[in-house]
């Protein structure tokens, strides 16, 4: 079921700086947060004083046609243990539907709002065109988003 990310290679032309803060649709990550997450790694440690769970190594997330991948995925358990509040990656994490993505140094993931918050370096892909910035934030159940921070762009006019 899951698949190694690939991530859309953008044309080498020098970015096109824009205003501070830029929104941007995000169709192809709008998710139904209702559905189960799955998760994959190479480790996992389970500290019972915080109720969290830390997954390490190769760590894939799955959520219906949303992929998660980092290094590490930091699990926060709701009351009981009995669902997921948030997930906190880090280590070259990408977020990535079947027509987006976006790569990002951090990422905290809020499952009962779908609130997406990537941090440092954040680069999205949608199509051919190309978006980075220092914050992407995503509301997941709106599909919408916003850019902050140094944000940069190269838009192929029809190439989404």
């Amino acid at each position: 079921m899951f698949r190694p990310i690939l991530m859309i290679l953008f044309c080498a032309l020098a970015p096109l700086p824009v205003l501070a803060q830029a929104s941007v649709n995000f169709g192809g990550l709008k998710q139904d947060t209702s559905l189960p997450v799955e998760v994959k790694a190479d480790s996992l440690a389970v500290n019972q004083a915080d109720g969290s769970a830390t997954f390490s190594g190769n760590v894939l997330v799955g959520q219906g046609d949303m992929r998660l991948a980092a290094q590490s995925v930091r699990v926060e358990y709701g009351q009981g243990g009995k669902s997921i509040e948030k997930l906190h990656a880090t280590g070259g994490v990408t977020l990535a539907s079947k027509t987006d993505a976006a790569e990002a140094s951090e990422a905290v993931y809020t499952i009962a709002t779908g609130a997406v918050v990537m941090t440092g370096n954040v680069l999205l892909t949608q199509g051919q065109s190309a978006i980075s910035g220092q914050k992407l934030v995503i509301d997941l159940k709106a599909g919408t988003g916003r850019m902050e921070g140094g944000v940069s762009t190269v838009f192929v006019p029809g190439g989404n």
